[in-house]
């Protein structure tokens, strides 16, 4: 298990914010169902490379050039597909610990022809997530067979028989991935696709997966029914043509080194950070509310944060349905601004790779902080005057966790040695979504020993 020792430091200079994992998710599912596709400066990181190697299962033929800087990150992804007919796999696709993979190519399973079932299950952790949802709407879809081995919707899942359209409704309130699974595979249904979401949350990454498809040539009629209930129009019979995709800078990623420059001082510039689809370019706008001076040249794609130090952070009230990725930044956060934070909307935290609002909690609460888990979100009151405390704290292999952790142990206080080093367990798993994160931050300064 990879440990990290954090001690108080700056984060200062120049950094460039990683590529999208969610995006390069979704440009390599996609690819792997067109002819021939560029993937431009995408993330190389666990959870992307379970998608390329399930690419690899289904027929597609998938290359790698590096850019020879010795980072993660890759010059571009080259992907022959397979036009919209998938090969059944030959053996069982494992898709680690990525939820994204799993649902996706889940669906990308109901589009393999013939009679032979395509099986696709993952780690221990990602055994334990749900997809009911997605299972009953491939079958509305004509699929003849989507079932869990367990029978409980978890993975391992078979699929069998190929999507034909048709009529589904589905809850979406587990994961937007669900939504986003069934609108990658549905334009290669033979018929039209008519699918009413119910209780989406994340709106913004169904977004981003439609943005793809629109440059893959396939447009998608949507329609907001009522709060939170989106209607979508498929038309069958098409075909991907995605012969290029850059992708963009991740501001999820992005978010742990822009908060850890507001409290600890620091003068941080991040690059790569453009407009587009993602919806946790709302780290922004809760900075700012937070009381940080920060600002973003969209035009140049970069972001600007000045430290809090002599001002301190405010507390702040804020939903984060949408934004769900962003809520262990902002507990750190709320766990040193003054005041009390108030964090809604985000009861589906409670499926990701952990529970994430019980996970937080804990860990935050051995650094001292009072932080109560609620039916819907978290509320923190901030330690502004007394600081963190030094302690071991566990990531619960949760890549946003082991970020999240120690965004928090850059602030501690303390006067001896014991007092001022926060060893995190667990600290490796954020190469799930970002596997320069430690690289980058020392780079900036901060004191980071991994063992």
């Amino acid at each position: 298990m990879t440990t990290a020792r954090v001690r108080r430091s700056k984060v200062e200079g120049e950094m460039i914010a990683p590529p999208s994992k969610s995006y390069t998710h979704r440009a390599i599912t996609i690819a792997s169902l067109a002819k021939r596709s560029e993937i431009v400066y995408p993330l190389l990181a666990a959870d992307t490379e379970a998608s390329i190697n399930a690419a690899r299962y289904f027929g597609a033929t998938v290359s790698v050039e590096h850019d020879g800087d010795g980072r993660e990150h890759a010059k571009k992804i080259i992907v022959e597909g397979t036009e919209g007919s998938p090969d059944t796999p030959e053996d069982v696709i494992n898709a680690g610990n990525s939820g994204t993979t799993l649902r996706f190519f889940t669906a990308v399973s109901s589009l393999c022809r013939g009679g032979e079932a395509a099986v696709i299950t993952g780690d221990e952790s990602l055994r334990k997530r749900p997809n009911l949802p997605l299972l009953k709407s491939l079958i509305d879809l004509g699929c003849s067979e989507a079932f869990s081995t367990k029978g409980d919707g978890t993975a391992p899942i078979v699929v069998k028989g190929r999507l034909s359209g048709g009529e589904t409704t589905i809850d979406t309130f587990i994961s937007s991935q669900f939504i986003s699974a069934l609108l990658i595979a549905t334009p290669l249904a033979a018929k039209d696709s008519y699918i009413l979401a119910q209780n989406l949350s994340s709106v913004p990454y169904m977004r981003m997966t439609v943005e793809v498809l629109k440059q893959a040539g396939v447009d998608i009629d949507i329609d907001l029914e009522a709060s939170n209930d989106y209607s979508f129009h498929v038309e069958g019979g098409g075909s991907y043509d995605l012969r290029r995709f850059a992708v963009p800078g991740d501001f999820s990623s992005a978010s742990y080194p822009l908060a850890a420059a507001a409290i600890t001082d620091s003068k941080l510039k991040v690059r790569n950070l453009f407009s587009s689809a993602q919806g946790d370019s709302r780290i922004v706008e809760l900075l700012a509310e937070m009381g940080v001076s920060i600002s973003w040249e969209k035009e140049k794609g970069v972001v600007e944060v000045k430290g809090t130090e002599d001002t301190g952070l405010k507390a702040i009230k804020v939903n984060m349905r949408e934004n769900p990725d962003l809520v262990p930044t902002i507990a750190v956060l709320a766990a040193v601004a003054d005041g009390t934070t108030e964090i809604t909307g985000v009861a589906h935290l409670r499926y990701k790779e952990t529970n994430r609002l019980r996970s937080l909690a804990e860990e935050l609460t051995k650094m001292g902080v009072r932080i109560k888990e609620r039916k819907d979100g978290l509320l923190v009151e901030g330690r502004s005057k007394k600081g963190l405390k030094a302690v071991k704290v566990y990531s619960h292999d949760d890549h946003r966790l082991a970020m999240a952790l120690t965004v928090a142990a850059l602030s501690v206080r303390g006067r001896g040695e014991s007092e001022r080093v926060t060893v995190i367990e667990g600290a490796g798993c954020a190469n799930i979504s970002y596997p320069s994160f430690f690289t980058d931050m020392r780079d900036s300064g901060a004191e980071i020993a991994i063992s």
